[in-house]
């Protein structure tokens, strides 16, 4: 098998994590993983349900292009892992084969989504992620207007009046002079 992304440097065994194998690029670092296997890591795993301590994201590689699946050649699809990052992982839906570029699964891992890759590939996360990315693009363009501290502030608000019992009629006090 080629790599897709270099379409001529050959496929070696790699190991993305412990117990979890796949098939890397020795020059550019991605890496094809069957969900299959990945599947199969990913139940074999403990379950943490502590909260992590933060892990500094770096920046990941991204393949621009349409890649083909290195085993069908078929066209795979992109999906967006979040809406803050701009990283998508290609996966070929005819092999269940997933396509990480350099730098994706320490991505994925930092934001905590190791261990769900395959909800990544669904419709329902996809829509949150258009969601999350429309909601950031607000944000930033409301942060122009009226500066980052202002913002932090008016976020604070937010979370203050989210769950408070008497929102309504503090809404109305605020929009009302």
């Amino acid at each position: 098998m080629q790599c897709p992304a270099c379409r001529t440097t050959p496929l070696q065994p790699t190991k993305l994590d412990d117990g979890l194998l796949a098939h890397g690029c020795p020059q550019c670092s991605g890496a094809l993983v069957a969900l299959l296997y990945y599947r199969d890591w990913a139940e074999r795993q403990p379950q943490n349900d502590e909260p992590q301590a933060p892990v500094a994201v770096e920046a990941a590689s991204e393949s621009q292009q349409a890649l083909s699946c290195p085993k069908c050649a078929k066209l795979m699809s992109k999906f967006q892992i979040s809406g803050t990052h701009g990283n998508r992982l290609d996966l070929c839906s005819s092999c269940d084969e997933a396509w990480l570029d350099n730098g994706e699964w320490q991505l994925l891992k930092a934001l905590e989504l190791s261990h769900k890759m395959p909800s990544i590939f669904t419709e329902a996360w996809q829509r949150k992620v258009r969601q999350q990315a429309s909601e950031e693009a607000r944000r930033q363009r409301f942060a122009r207007l009226v500066g980052d501290e202002a913002i932090a502030r008016a976020d604070d608000t937010r979370s203050w009046l989210k769950d408070h019992p008497q929102r309504r009629e503090l809404l109305f006090y605020i929009g009302h002079e």
